[in-house]
């Protein structure tokens, strides 16, 4: 029986049924950051961590769900045609629910228990693990053909339309399409997408700052509104961009002049960040993992000084990553303003790195990280009896 079938008896003893078992895993983001929401480039790799649901199927209309962590259980009629957020955990369900039915999916009601071991509010995208992890259960549970694809952009609809965070396509797409040992690189205008191997001389190690500023949100919402001011400015010289995926080098430095001196920095990280995202996901797929680590280190510096998102806790843990030994490349991963940084650490170093960067960030403002090495996992599935 597999790790998480204790889920699958709490789930007895919840509704009194029987019920499959589905995990859908977070995700760590190893470069291209504020890139998605632009048309741009991704570089994520899922993690073995996961949001995982027991489901079963209800003979009526009736959506059941139940957090573990929340300790709460919410209902919904899937025909309500009034639906609303509660500004909770629950809107991530509900929120793929409607947008499944909006989608024309015949659903079917269920009952949920839910769980994760993704951290929350650290950038590793739990949320988008909820909202995967959902939508495929309920998919199975109508006995539905899947189309990951599809399916994350449902997923990424249900946050930006019912839960109102207006989240690229990067989170929900690589936790249907992650692939173990394997980043994925992902063109967010097109949905093509590759795998590129991370060499097993490496390990992805993820760093809890252990803080998240309330401003993230607001921030995040504004850089976009930031980077579309952007293209809306420099589409008078460039009729034909419709992105900032569209500027190259050459542009910026023609046209730059014409922004807002915030703006243009916005766009500079944008463009210089796509660029880097190419030339990273080249760098893995030749072993070059000096080349990878070089092009973190460039990208944390864009966020901070560019788009302006990390913080001084993110800072701290990036300068302690880099003064030790086997360390490659440090950078922050997520939406930023506190969450976690990505290190690039050679295997033989990674336990050492891992009481090092504790010891350091700990005696510099004195908060205890949490520390996870991880490896590249697979994408949303049920899980075999």
């Amino acid at each position: 029986m597999g790790a998480r079938d204790p889920l699958i008896e709490r789930f007895r003893q919840t509704f009194a049924g029987e019920a499959r078992l589905y995990r859908a895993p977070g995700r760590v983001n190893l470069i291209g950051e504020h890139t998605d929401y632009n048309d741009g480039f991704v570089l994520p790799a899922a993690l073995e961590q996961c949001a995982w649901a027991a489901a079963a199927a209800r003979p009526d209309r009736r959506l059941r769900a139940r957090s573990t962590r929340a300790g709460e259980t919410v209902e919904f009629d899937l025909d309500d045609p009034a639906a609303h957020p509660r500004r909770d955990w629950s809107d991530y369900v509900r929120g793929v629910a409607v947008m499944l039915g909006r989608e024309g999916f015949p659903l079917v009601g269920a009952d949920l228990l839910i769980d994760s071991d993704v951290p929350v509010g650290s950038g590793l995208s739990s949320s988008a693990a909820l909202e995967v992890v959902v939508g495929y259960a309920l998919l199975d549970c109508a006995e539905d053909k899947i189309d990951r694809t599809r399916l994350a952009l449902v997923c990424q609809r249900a946050e930006n339309e019912f839960v109102g965070m207006r989240c690229g396509i990067m989170d929900q797409f690589v936790s249907c399409h992650g692939a173990a040992g394997r980043a994925l690189l992902l063109d967010c205008r097109s949905l093509a997408f590759r795998l590129a191997p991370v060499d097993a001389s490496v390990r992805l190690v993820v760093v809890n700052s252990m803080v998240r500023h309330q401003l993230a949100a607001g921030e995040y919402n504004r850089r976009r509104e930031q980077c579309e001011q952007g293209v809306a400015l420099l589409s008078k010289a460039l009729p034909g961009i419709r992105a900032l995926r569209d500027v190259s080098f050459a542009d910026l430095a023609q046209y730059g002049a014409t922004l807002p001196e915030v703006v243009l920095r916005r766009c500079r990280h944008v463009v210089s960040e796509n660029d880097r995202t190419l030339r990273a996901a080249a760098a893995l797929e030749a072993g070059q993992v000096e080349e990878f680590g070089r092009l973190m280190n460039e990208s944390h510096a864009s966020l901070r000084d560019d788009y302006e998102v990390s913080c001084r806790e993110l800072d701290v843990l990036v300068e302690t990553a880099r003064r030790l030994d086997g360390v490659l490349g440090a950078r922050m991963t997520g939406g930023g303003f506190g969450g976690c940084t990505v290190n690039l650490v050679r295997a033989e170093a990674a336990e050492r790195f891992v009481a090092g960067v504790a010891e350091g960030y700990a005696a510099a403002v004195g908060i205890i990280p949490a520390v996870l090495v991880c490896r590249p996992g697979d994408g949303v599935g049920a899980v075999a009896d």
